[in-house]
């Protein structure tokens, strides 16, 4: 398979992480896990983008209504994308998709290196 998600939890936050190339066919399975955790209402989620190789715009568009719905939730939603992924960090970078959810480093207890997003504690 050339994706699938890892879940995991980290100081009582879930943590999906997204492995492989996150495309057209493959984010329907990052939604539905994401879906799947928001309906527990948990404090935050967050995405972990660091083994992913690939994010196309349908990959993006899943992340960005992925935001959407987690605020909906009343669910601080974070990515992970550390910068040496520069096949992925790119496409976030050139969608600005900082603006609508905080891209971190870093899988941390408490986020840091937090390199953008509106909602930046």
């Amino acid at each position: 398979m050339l994706f699938d998600i890892e879940r995991t939890t980290v100081f009582d936050t879930p943590v999906l992480r997204a492995v492989g190339e996150m495309d057209l066919t493959t984010a329907p399975i990052l939604a539905k896990a994401a879906d799947e955790e928001l309906v527990l209402e948990p404090g935050s989620l967050v995405v972990d983008l660091t083994p992913t190789t690939f994010l196309d715009s349908s990959g993006a568009r899943t992340l960005a209504q992925l935001a959407r719905r987690a605020a909906g939730h009343g669910v601080a939603l974070q990515l992970v994308c550390p910068r040496r992924n520069t096949a992925v960090r790119l496409v976030i970078d050139l969608l600005e998709l900082r603006s609508v959810v905080p891209v971190v480093e870093s899988v941390p207890g408490r986020p840091t290196g937090l390199v953008g997003g509106e909602d930046a504690t």
